[in-house]
């Protein structure tokens, strides 16, 4: 059988597997073994399913995945965020819509030490909507720009996301995260913006919060610090050269760990609780890696990226046609597959195609985070609305789900201003990089 052809079969049973509700990681393993043992013979696949989940889990290289997940949990259960949204709000609550634009600047400060959307929403979304259902926000609005906002958390770094990609395409993870602060910066503004047209269609959608005299508006922001300290501890000592990703990620989980005891919420269950899930997230995500490292083995030999790279580059369209055909697949695929395994799939497929055409791969990286929120917020998977729901139990999933449609489109726009202007992404890498 054509190898190509067989490639697609393997796809096709691949989605197959998951649509009957079998784990992502155990569904690529499966497939990319059998495949390999077709195209090759069993002792070689065997050999491969031997083999590769010891090298995967002994790769230096994926040791700052752990180090900044466990870096998150702890930040989240030493209550900087509520500390971060209590500032934000004090600040920016007195206008129409302020209520939701300091939510959003929470989401994005959080973001910045928590590098998960899931994390970001399911705090936020516990200190924050209370707050917007007290002044009588709508449900709709206030979920979809907490759901929303909590897809910062891939894009501001430190960033799981990227930390991914940069593992999967060989390229600097210091680079990457450099390469995100501009545009979650742009986003950030592009999501404020948002809120502040809905609230200007519909004033009742995002009411006017209450006033605060400057002093208690000044004391609030030491609620900040611990934020700053980190922030500038793990991204300046990266960039500066001090030290490595994995070193950045292990510095910034102890500093979380001394917050933590600083504020007073180093308890047992809080220390359990940050571990457990820290345990959690980081074994889905290495089970995930081995499981995508196999299905790449049989890809790889079935030769299907290269075809696939050779078809594009000899394609006489524009090179933004195929990249928007690209981004395409890659929105569609993330209505039925969550985004960090869709990244693991496909950016050994169309990284070829996309360094073929000339494009930078750093640049590439931030516009396939951006697709990744996409798929972080369209159903039917939609992880960060089926977190919001989890939290707002009295609150129907469609209502989530209608509230994060405007942001979808804020997102969209983001990444075509990154594509029309791509130092939007590439200036800071520029600077500390030279890429």
């Amino acid at each position: 059988m054509d190898p190509t052809v067989l490639s697609i079969i393997g796809i096709i049973v691949f989605l197959f597997l998951l649509f009957i509700g079998m784990q992502i990681g155990i569904a690529m393993a499966l497939v990319g073994f059998v495949g390999y043992w077709l195209f090759t013979n069993f002792g070689a696949a065997f050999g491969a399913l031997k083999s590769t989940p010891f090298t995967t889990s002994a790769n230096f290289s994926l040791s700052v995945i752990p180090l900044f997940v466990l870096m998150g949990q702890i930040a989240f259960y030493s209550g900087i965020s509520s500390d971060l949204y209590n500032a934000c709000y004090k600040w920016l609550g007195r206008v129409r819509g302020g209520l939701g634009i300091s939510t959003l600047a929470a989401c994005a400060l959080f973001s910045a030490i928590c590098g998960s959307a899931t994390a970001t929403v399911a705090t936020l979304g516990t200190v924050c909507l209370p707050e917007m259902q007290k002044y009588k926000y709508k449900d709709s609005l206030s979920c979809g720009l907490i759901s929303s906002g909590g897809t910062m958390g891939i894009l501001i770094p430190p960033s799981v996301g990227f930390i991914i990609y940069g593992t999967i395409a060989e390229q600097s993870i210091g680079a990457l995260f450099a390469a995100g602060i501009v545009p979650g910066l742009l986003l950030m503004v592009l999501f404020m913006i948002t809120v502040v047209i809905i609230t200007k269609k519909d004033p009742s959608a995002g009411p006017k919060g209450e006033s605060f005299p400057l002093r208690e508006m000044l004391i609030s922001l030491k609620g900040v610090i611990a934020f700053i300290i980190l922030f500038l501890l793990v991204l300046g000592g990266i960039f500066g050269g001090w030290f490595t990703p994995s070193e950045g990620g292990a510095i910034g989980a102890f500093g979380s760990l001394v917050f933590m005891v600083i504020r007073r919420k180093a308890t047992l269950a809080n220390l359990k609780a940050a571990l457990s899930d820290s345990i959690k997230t980081t074994a889905m995500i290495f089970m995930i890696m081995i499981g995508a490292y196999i299905f790449g083995y049989f890809l790889t030999i079935s030769r299907m990226p290269m075809a696939l790279a050779r078809i594009a580059v000899d394609a006489d369209v524009s090179p933004y046609i195929i990249l928007i055909f690209v981004l395409l697949v890659y929105t569609v695929l993330g209505c039925f597959i969550d985004a960090i395994p869709l990244t693991i799939i496909l950016v050994p497929i169309f990284l070829p195609i996309i360094l073929g055409l000339g494009f930078n791969p750093i640049w590439f990286g931030v516009i396939i985070i951006l697709a990744m929120q996409i798929g972080l917020l369209t159903p039917p998977v939609g992880m960060c609305c089926y977190v919001m729901s989890g939290v707002a139990k009295d609150i129907p999933l469609q209502t989530i789900f209608r509230g994060v449609l405007p942001f979808i489109a804020t997102i969209v726009v983001a990444a075509v201003f990154i594509i029309i202007f791509p130092q939007i992404a590439l200036w800071l890498p520029g600077l500390f990089y030279a890429v």
